[in-house]
């Protein structure tokens, strides 16, 4: 996994092929890709990209947005005409089968999954016909599947666990019990999940595990840890916890506990603090990347790129309301401060 500005990605040989234990994609139907706005003339090259969100929420969403806003930019530069649709999964994997299908009978020049489930299944519909796959927010591409795939690649937003925790014991050090929000169907939290446990358990701190896997499971499962009295909650990047914490956050506010989360699209839907990557700036190298993939092949690129992080995110009016100081986190990272947006 390497670390760099995907604006000139490094040019080292791709794994060898590895083949995915996923199902092979049945029929279904999307839309025709629409053109981006280019100056190209009627001789540049046309390229065209199915950017497949997993599902729709503030993270996906401002990843895909960025995408786009990069391919145009890239069409303009480049004097290319490069035509995209966006589609979301609603996070069915017999919906993204569909889309993956459709985008391969469309003969598209590359596909960019955004986040794990939907990569494992373009990768999966990709294998025939080696459509180039770029994934977009994969945090650990190796421990679902992705690896070693000579057509895939992308970008990987892997979470910092121990910086996270660290944070959580800055703010109070007297933590003595931890809430561990998650979802079992999201491979992203496996990792950091059991990363979460070793430090807790290194560090003489209790904890309680509360699952979730529809919304109103994550509502009934923030209300077992606010029963449990929890001093604090951490979540990964976990896009089912995600798609809901506009309806938990203030429940846990009204407990008075801080919610530690795995990217700043969490903070800005209410959580109290995070500390990532800034998903603008994945978006737009995943962007790069795929614009790579079809101009120079795949022979180049590796196996994944892992975006740089460090960004600490603190919503100031969950902070303001838990009474709590963001000042403590100035030595341990950029802080940015945010407001709620409820979208």
């Amino acid at each position: 996994m390497k670390n760099v500005n995907l604006k000139k990605p490094a040019a080292l040989a791709a794994s060898a092929a590895l083949t995915l234990s996923l199902a092979a994609c049945g029929g279904g139907s999307s839309g025709t890709p629409a053109p981006a706005v280019s100056p190209a003339g009627e001789d540049a090259p046309v390229y065209t990209v199915a950017v497949v969100k997993q599902m729709d929420h503030a993270s996906l969403d401002e990843i895909a947005a960025a995408v786009t806003a990069r391919l145009d930019e890239i069409a303009a530069q480049e004097g290319a005409a490069i035509q995209y649709e966006v589609y979301s999964g609603q996070n069915d994997q017999t919906t993204l089968r569909q889309i993956g299908n459709q985008a391969i009978v469309d003969g598209v020049d590359a596909i960019i999954p955004i986040a794990t489930t939907a990569a494992q299944v373009m990768a999966a519909c990709a294998e025939e016909t080696q459509t180039p796959v770029v994934y977009a927010a994969i945090s650990y591409p190796e421990t679902a599947q992705l690896t070693g795939i000579g057509y895939v690649t992308g970008t990987s937003d892997a979470l910092d666990t121990e910086l996270i925790l660290d944070m959580m014991l800055s703010q109070n050090p007297d933590t003595a019990k931890v809430g561990l929000l998650y979802s079992l169907s999201e491979p992203n939290s496996e990792v950091p999940i059991a990363e979460a446990k070793a430090y807790l358990d290194a560090a003489g701190i209790a904890y309680t595990e509360a699952t979730a896997n529809t919304n109103d499971e994550v509502i009934a499962a923030a209300s077992s840890l606010i029963a449990e009295g929890v001093d604090a909650v951490f979540t990964p990047t976990d896009n089912v916890i995600m798609a809901a914490e506009l309806a938990i956050y203030e429940d846990f506010i009204a407990a008075g506990i801080p919610h530690y989360a795995g990217a700043d699209s969490f903070v800005r839907n209410g959580a109290f603090a995070t500390c990532g990557v800034n998903y603008t700036d994945l978006g737009s190298q995943t962007a790069d990347l795929a614009y790579e993939a079809m101009t120079q092949g795949m022979a180049g690129l590796e196996d994944v790129y892992q975006v740089a992080g460090g960004i600490i995110t603190v919503n100031a009016e969950t902070a303001q309301a838990l009474g709590l100081d963001p000042a403590v986190f100035d030595g341990m990272g950029q802080v940015v401060e945010v407001q709620t947006t409820v979208e």
